[in-house]
């Protein structure tokens, strides 16, 4: 699960090294942001999708408390 606060500089650039490394990764859209909303979306519509799955925290959180 990957989240951080530049969603286009610290958490782009350890995802395009973790999906290299065979990672699954499962990007929790509302727990990253960005310096402006439009480098934000664009990051989670245009590379996320390619290289893990885009969910938001209660989605995550939802299937971590499933028995």
């Amino acid at each position: 699960m990957v989240c951080s606060f530049f969603t286009g500089i610290g958490v782009d650039t350890t995802a395009r090294e973790a999906f290299q490394h065979g990672y699954h990764q499962i990007f929790v859209e509302d727990a990253m942001t960005a310096v402006t909303e439009a480098e934000h979306q664009y990051v989670c519509t245009s590379i996320f999708p390619k290289i893990g799955q885009i969910r938001t925290t209660e989605e995550v959180m939802k299937q971590l408390t499933q028995p």
